[in-house]
Protein backbone atom coordinates (compact mmCIF):
# COMPACT_ATOMS: atom_id res chain seq x y z
CA UNK A 1 0.00 0.00 0.00
CA UNK A 2 1.42 3.46 -0.89
CA UNK A 3 2.17 5.52 2.21
CA UNK A 4 1.77 9.24 2.74
CA UNK A 5 5.52 9.68 2.22
CA UNK A 6 5.11 8.52 -1.38
CA UNK A 7 2.82 11.45 -2.17
CA UNK A 8 3.99 14.76 -3.57
CA UNK A 9 2.86 17.95 -1.90
CA UNK A 10 0.41 18.52 -4.75
CA UNK A 11 -1.04 15.02 -4.42
CA UNK A 12 -1.52 15.46 -0.68
CA UNK A 13 -3.22 18.82 -1.28
CA UNK A 14 -5.55 17.32 -3.87
CA UNK A 15 -6.47 14.50 -1.51
CA UNK A 16 -7.29 16.79 1.40
CA UNK A 17 -9.24 19.25 -0.78
CA UNK A 18 -11.26 16.29 -2.08
CA UNK A 19 -12.09 15.52 1.54
CA UNK A 20 -13.44 19.06 1.93
CA UNK A 21 -10.43 20.46 3.78
CA UNK A 22 -8.98 23.91 3.03
CA UNK A 23 -5.71 23.92 1.11
CA UNK A 24 -3.76 25.36 4.05
CA UNK A 25 -4.39 22.10 5.96
CA UNK A 26 -2.22 20.24 3.46
CA UNK A 27 0.61 22.69 4.10
CA UNK A 28 0.29 22.09 7.82
CA UNK A 29 0.24 18.31 7.45
CA UNK A 30 3.16 18.34 5.01
CA UNK A 31 5.33 20.41 7.34
CA UNK A 32 4.46 18.22 10.32
CA UNK A 33 5.20 15.02 8.40
CA UNK A 34 8.57 16.04 7.01
CA UNK A 35 10.13 18.93 8.97
CA UNK A 36 8.86 17.98 12.42
CA UNK A 37 8.77 14.23 11.64
CA UNK A 38 5.53 14.02 13.60
CA UNK A 39 3.18 11.07 13.73
CA UNK A 40 -0.49 11.84 13.20
CA UNK A 41 -1.28 11.71 16.92
CA UNK A 42 1.44 14.31 17.53
CA UNK A 43 -0.10 16.87 15.14
CA UNK A 44 -1.82 19.04 17.72
CA UNK A 45 -2.69 21.75 15.18
CA UNK A 46 -4.67 19.29 13.02
CA UNK A 47 -8.32 18.54 13.94
CA UNK A 48 -8.75 15.09 15.53
CA UNK A 49 -11.24 13.94 12.88
CA UNK A 50 -8.78 14.72 10.08
CA UNK A 51 -5.98 12.96 11.94
CA UNK A 52 -8.14 9.85 12.15
CA UNK A 53 -8.95 10.00 8.44
CA UNK A 54 -5.29 10.47 7.54
CA UNK A 55 -4.27 7.49 9.65
CA UNK A 56 -6.94 5.33 8.03
CA UNK A 57 -6.50 6.38 4.39
CA UNK A 58 -2.87 7.61 4.21
CA UNK A 59 -0.88 5.58 6.74
CA UNK A 60 2.65 6.53 7.69
CA UNK A 61 3.66 2.99 6.83
CA UNK A 62 6.55 2.80 9.32
CA UNK A 63 6.11 0.06 11.90
CA UNK A 64 8.87 -0.78 14.38
CA UNK A 65 8.96 -4.57 14.71
CA UNK A 66 12.04 -4.79 16.90
CA UNK A 67 14.76 -2.54 18.25
CA UNK A 68 18.20 -3.13 19.72
CA UNK A 69 20.67 -0.72 21.29
CA UNK A 70 24.42 -0.67 21.78
CA UNK A 71 27.21 1.76 22.66
CA UNK A 72 25.35 2.93 25.79
CA UNK A 73 22.28 3.77 23.76
CA UNK A 74 24.12 5.82 21.13
CA UNK A 75 23.58 3.15 18.44
CA UNK A 76 20.06 1.95 17.71
CA UNK A 77 19.10 -0.66 15.14
CA UNK A 78 15.43 -0.84 14.20
CA UNK A 79 13.73 -3.58 12.25
CA UNK A 80 11.07 -1.68 10.33
CA UNK A 81 8.12 -2.83 8.27
CA UNK A 82 7.56 -0.28 5.53
CA UNK A 83 4.36 0.09 3.54
CA UNK A 84 2.89 -2.86 5.40
CA UNK A 85 5.09 -5.42 3.63
CA UNK A 86 8.81 -4.62 3.24
CA UNK A 87 11.01 -5.53 6.22
CA UNK A 88 14.36 -3.74 6.45
CA UNK A 89 16.87 -2.61 9.04
CA UNK A 90 17.85 0.99 9.74
CA UNK A 91 20.63 2.10 12.07
CA UNK A 92 20.74 5.40 13.97
CA UNK A 93 24.14 6.41 15.33
CA UNK A 94 24.83 9.27 17.70
CA UNK A 95 28.34 10.68 17.91
CA UNK A 96 29.69 13.55 19.96
CA UNK A 97 29.42 15.98 17.04
CA UNK A 98 26.75 14.50 14.76
CA UNK A 99 23.85 12.07 14.41
CA UNK A 100 23.79 9.82 11.35
CA UNK A 101 21.18 7.41 10.04
CA UNK A 102 22.15 4.53 7.78
CA UNK A 103 19.16 3.86 5.51
CA UNK A 104 18.31 0.88 3.31
CA UNK A 105 17.27 1.12 -0.34
CA UNK A 106 16.27 -2.53 -0.79
CA UNK A 107 15.21 -5.44 1.36
CA UNK A 108 18.14 -7.76 0.78
CA UNK A 109 20.62 -7.30 -2.05
CA UNK A 110 21.40 -9.02 -5.35
CA UNK A 111 25.06 -7.96 -5.62
CA UNK A 112 26.34 -11.21 -4.11
CA UNK A 113 29.20 -9.92 -1.94
CA UNK A 114 29.66 -13.07 0.14
CA UNK A 115 31.21 -11.39 3.20
CA UNK A 116 28.10 -9.17 3.62
CA UNK A 117 25.10 -10.51 5.52
CA UNK A 118 22.67 -8.58 3.31
CA UNK A 119 24.30 -10.02 0.21
CA UNK A 120 23.89 -13.50 1.67
CA UNK A 121 20.11 -12.88 1.80
CA UNK A 122 19.65 -12.17 -1.89
CA UNK A 123 17.20 -9.53 -3.10
CA UNK A 124 13.70 -9.59 -1.64
CA UNK A 125 12.17 -6.23 -2.61
CA UNK A 126 12.95 -2.77 -3.93
CA UNK A 127 11.76 0.01 -1.63
CA UNK A 128 9.74 2.95 -2.90
CA UNK A 129 11.09 6.50 -2.72
CA UNK A 130 8.75 7.23 0.16
CA UNK A 131 9.77 4.12 2.07
CA UNK A 132 13.44 5.05 1.74
CA UNK A 133 12.88 8.64 2.82
CA UNK A 134 10.59 7.53 5.66
CA UNK A 135 13.59 5.94 7.37
CA UNK A 136 15.21 9.36 7.65
CA UNK A 137 11.94 10.78 8.98
CA UNK A 138 11.87 8.03 11.62
CA UNK A 139 15.48 8.89 12.50
CA UNK A 140 14.73 12.60 12.82
CA UNK A 141 11.96 11.78 15.27
CA UNK A 142 13.99 9.24 17.23
CA UNK A 143 17.20 11.30 17.45
CA UNK A 144 15.72 13.11 20.43
CA UNK A 145 15.83 9.82 22.36
CA UNK A 146 19.57 9.39 21.97
CA UNK A 147 21.85 10.05 24.97
CA UNK A 148 22.53 13.68 25.82
CA UNK A 149 26.18 13.08 24.91
CA UNK A 150 25.05 13.38 21.27
CA UNK A 151 23.46 16.41 19.55
CA UNK A 152 20.05 14.57 19.58
CA UNK A 153 19.32 16.06 16.17
CA UNK A 154 19.69 14.23 12.87
CA UNK A 155 22.51 15.74 10.83
CA UNK A 156 23.54 13.13 8.25
CA UNK A 157 21.96 10.45 6.05
CA UNK A 158 24.06 7.69 4.49
CA UNK A 159 22.74 5.18 1.97
CA UNK A 160 24.85 2.36 3.40
CA UNK A 161 22.16 0.04 4.71
CA UNK A 162 20.59 -2.93 2.99
CA UNK A 163 20.74 -3.01 -0.80
CA UNK A 164 22.68 -1.45 -3.66
CA UNK A 165 21.27 2.07 -4.15
CA UNK A 166 22.03 2.22 -7.88
CA UNK A 167 20.18 -1.07 -8.45
CA UNK A 168 17.07 0.84 -7.34
CA UNK A 169 18.21 4.15 -8.81
CA UNK A 170 14.93 5.78 -9.82
CA UNK A 171 13.45 5.37 -6.37
CA UNK A 172 16.67 6.26 -4.58
CA UNK A 173 16.84 9.47 -6.59
CA UNK A 174 13.22 10.14 -5.67
CA UNK A 175 14.14 9.77 -2.00
CA UNK A 176 17.17 12.03 -2.43
CA UNK A 177 14.95 14.69 -3.95
CA UNK A 178 12.65 14.58 -0.93
CA UNK A 179 15.48 14.63 1.58
CA UNK A 180 17.33 17.65 0.19
CA UNK A 181 14.26 19.66 -0.90
CA UNK A 182 14.12 22.75 1.38
CA UNK A 183 10.33 22.57 1.44
CA UNK A 184 10.21 18.89 2.37
CA UNK A 185 12.83 17.25 4.63
CA UNK A 186 15.30 20.08 4.18
CA UNK A 187 18.64 18.33 4.77
CA UNK A 188 21.66 19.85 3.05
CA UNK A 189 22.89 17.76 0.12
CA UNK A 190 26.43 17.77 1.51
CA UNK A 191 25.09 15.91 4.54
CA UNK A 192 23.94 12.98 2.39
CA UNK A 193 26.19 10.20 1.05
CA UNK A 194 25.33 7.37 -1.33
CA UNK A 195 27.40 4.18 -1.20
CA UNK A 196 27.78 1.78 -4.12
CA UNK A 197 29.74 -1.36 -4.94
CA UNK A 198 30.72 0.34 -8.17
CA UNK A 199 27.74 0.55 -10.53
CA UNK A 200 29.29 2.86 -13.11
CA UNK A 201 26.11 4.27 -14.75
CA UNK A 202 24.74 5.14 -11.31
CA UNK A 203 27.86 7.09 -10.40
CA UNK A 204 27.54 9.14 -13.59
CA UNK A 205 23.84 9.77 -12.97
CA UNK A 206 24.48 10.86 -9.38
CA UNK A 207 27.03 13.42 -10.55
CA UNK A 208 24.62 14.91 -13.06
CA UNK A 209 21.50 14.88 -10.88
CA UNK A 210 22.80 15.48 -7.35
CA UNK A 211 26.30 16.95 -7.66
CA UNK A 212 26.50 17.97 -3.99
CA UNK A 213 25.60 14.53 -2.62
CA UNK A 214 28.61 12.54 -1.43
CA UNK A 215 29.88 9.31 -2.98
CA UNK A 216 31.38 6.29 -1.22
CA UNK A 217 32.55 3.31 -3.25
CA UNK A 218 33.04 -0.15 -1.74
CA UNK A 219 36.30 -1.35 -3.27
CA UNK A 220 37.49 -4.12 -0.91
CA UNK A 221 40.15 -5.11 -3.46
CA UNK A 222 42.57 -3.24 -5.71
CA UNK A 223 43.11 -5.96 -8.30
CA UNK A 224 40.45 -7.29 -10.65
CA UNK A 225 41.35 -10.89 -9.83
CA UNK A 226 40.58 -10.46 -6.11
CA UNK A 227 37.70 -8.03 -6.61
CA UNK A 228 35.95 -10.47 -8.96
CA UNK A 229 35.85 -12.88 -6.01
CA UNK A 230 34.79 -10.40 -3.34
CA UNK A 231 32.55 -8.03 -5.32
CA UNK A 232 30.86 -9.86 -8.23
CA UNK A 233 29.73 -6.69 -10.10
CA UNK A 234 33.42 -6.09 -10.79
CA UNK A 235 33.13 -8.54 -13.69
CA UNK A 236 30.89 -5.99 -15.44
CA UNK A 237 32.53 -2.82 -14.11
CA UNK A 238 36.22 -3.64 -13.59
CA UNK A 239 38.55 -1.34 -11.72
CA UNK A 240 39.73 0.67 -14.74
CA UNK A 241 36.14 1.58 -15.68
CA UNK A 242 35.28 2.24 -12.05
CA UNK A 243 38.22 4.56 -11.57
CA UNK A 244 37.28 6.48 -14.73
CA UNK A 245 33.71 6.87 -13.45
CA UNK A 246 34.84 8.16 -10.06
CA UNK A 247 37.29 10.56 -11.71
CA UNK A 248 34.48 11.91 -13.90
CA UNK A 249 32.24 12.28 -10.81
CA UNK A 250 34.99 14.24 -9.07
CA UNK A 251 35.54 16.49 -12.09
CA UNK A 252 31.84 17.42 -12.08
CA UNK A 253 31.27 17.72 -8.34
CA UNK A 254 34.67 18.92 -7.10
CA UNK A 255 34.13 16.71 -4.07
CA UNK A 256 36.36 14.08 -2.50
CA UNK A 257 35.12 10.49 -2.93
CA UNK A 258 35.49 7.84 -0.25
CA UNK A 259 36.88 4.36 -0.79
CA UNK A 260 35.35 1.80 1.58
CA UNK A 261 37.45 -1.24 2.39
CA UNK A 262 36.42 -4.11 4.69
CA UNK A 263 39.65 -5.64 6.00
CA UNK A 264 39.55 -9.44 5.73
CA UNK A 265 42.31 -11.39 7.43
CA UNK A 266 44.92 -12.58 4.93
CA UNK A 267 42.59 -11.86 1.99
CA UNK A 268 42.76 -8.13 1.23
CA UNK A 269 44.95 -6.83 4.07
CA UNK A 270 48.26 -7.66 2.36
CA UNK A 271 51.11 -5.33 1.52
CA UNK A 272 50.48 -6.08 -2.16
CA UNK A 273 46.88 -4.86 -1.96
CA UNK A 274 47.93 -1.72 -0.08
CA UNK A 275 50.53 -0.98 -2.76
CA UNK A 276 47.88 -1.34 -5.47
CA UNK A 277 45.29 0.71 -3.56
CA UNK A 278 47.44 3.72 -2.65
CA UNK A 279 48.02 5.03 -6.21
CA UNK A 280 44.33 4.63 -7.05
CA UNK A 281 43.39 6.71 -4.02
CA UNK A 282 46.01 9.34 -4.84
CA UNK A 283 44.84 9.68 -8.45
CA UNK A 284 41.24 10.07 -7.33
CA UNK A 285 42.01 12.38 -4.40
CA UNK A 286 40.01 9.86 -2.36
CA UNK A 287 39.87 9.19 1.35
CA UNK A 288 40.18 5.53 2.33
CA UNK A 289 37.88 4.27 5.08
CA UNK A 290 39.13 0.98 6.48
CA UNK A 291 36.53 -1.15 8.22
CA UNK A 292 37.59 -4.29 10.11
CA UNK A 293 35.36 -7.04 8.69
CA UNK A 294 32.37 -7.67 10.91
CA UNK A 295 31.40 -11.30 11.49
CA UNK A 296 28.45 -12.80 9.59
CA UNK A 297 27.09 -16.36 9.80
CA UNK A 298 27.58 -17.07 6.09
CA UNK A 299 31.24 -16.00 5.82
CA UNK A 300 33.60 -17.80 8.22
CA UNK A 301 36.71 -15.70 7.44
CA UNK A 302 37.70 -13.29 10.20
CA UNK A 303 38.40 -9.60 10.13
CA UNK A 304 42.01 -8.48 10.21
CA UNK A 305 43.69 -8.48 13.64
CA UNK A 306 45.14 -5.19 14.98
CA UNK A 307 48.71 -5.93 13.92
CA UNK A 308 47.74 -6.51 10.28
CA UNK A 309 45.51 -3.43 10.30
CA UNK A 310 48.40 -1.29 11.55
CA UNK A 311 50.71 -2.69 8.88
CA UNK A 312 48.13 -2.01 6.14
CA UNK A 313 47.60 1.56 7.37
CA UNK A 314 51.32 2.21 7.67
CA UNK A 315 51.91 1.02 4.09
CA UNK A 316 49.15 3.24 2.73
CA UNK A 317 50.41 6.28 4.62
CA UNK A 318 53.99 5.70 3.48
CA UNK A 319 52.69 5.67 -0.10
CA UNK A 320 50.90 9.00 0.38
CA UNK A 321 47.31 7.81 0.75
CA UNK A 322 44.78 9.49 3.04
CA UNK A 323 43.38 6.79 5.35
CA UNK A 324 41.47 6.26 8.58
CA UNK A 325 40.16 3.18 10.39
CA UNK A 326 36.45 3.59 10.95
CA UNK A 327 35.06 3.27 14.46
CA UNK A 328 33.02 0.07 14.53
CA UNK A 329 29.58 0.81 15.92
CA UNK A 330 26.83 -1.64 16.81
CA UNK A 331 28.71 -4.91 16.31
CA UNK A 332 27.13 -6.45 19.43
CA UNK A 333 23.64 -6.01 17.93
CA UNK A 334 24.59 -6.96 14.35
CA UNK A 335 24.23 -3.32 13.31
CA UNK A 336 27.75 -2.74 12.03
CA UNK A 337 28.78 -2.53 8.37
CA UNK A 338 27.90 -5.70 6.48
CA UNK A 339 25.79 -7.20 9.28
CA UNK A 340 22.26 -6.09 8.36
CA UNK A 341 20.21 -9.21 7.63
CA UNK A 342 16.82 -8.99 9.40
CA UNK A 343 18.30 -11.05 12.24
CA UNK A 344 15.61 -9.84 14.65
CA UNK A 345 12.94 -11.79 12.79
CA UNK A 346 14.61 -15.14 13.30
Amino acid sequence: MPTVYDLTREQLTDRLVAWGEPAFRAKQVWSQLWRRAATYDQMSDIPPALREQLAADLPLGVEVLDERTADRGATRKALLRLGGEHAIETVLMGYRDRVTVCVSSQSGCAMGCTFCATGQMGLQNNLTAGEIAAQAVWARREAARLPTSTPQRLSNVVFMGMGEPFANRRRVFGALGRLIDPGTFGLGARHVTVSTVGIVPGIAALAETFPQVGLAVSFHAASDELRDRLVPPNARYPLAKLEDAIAAWRAITHRRPSIEWALIDRVNDTIEQAELLAPIARRLGAHINLIPLNPTPGYPVLGSPPARIKRFVRTLEQLGANVTVRDTRGRSIDAACGQLALAATS
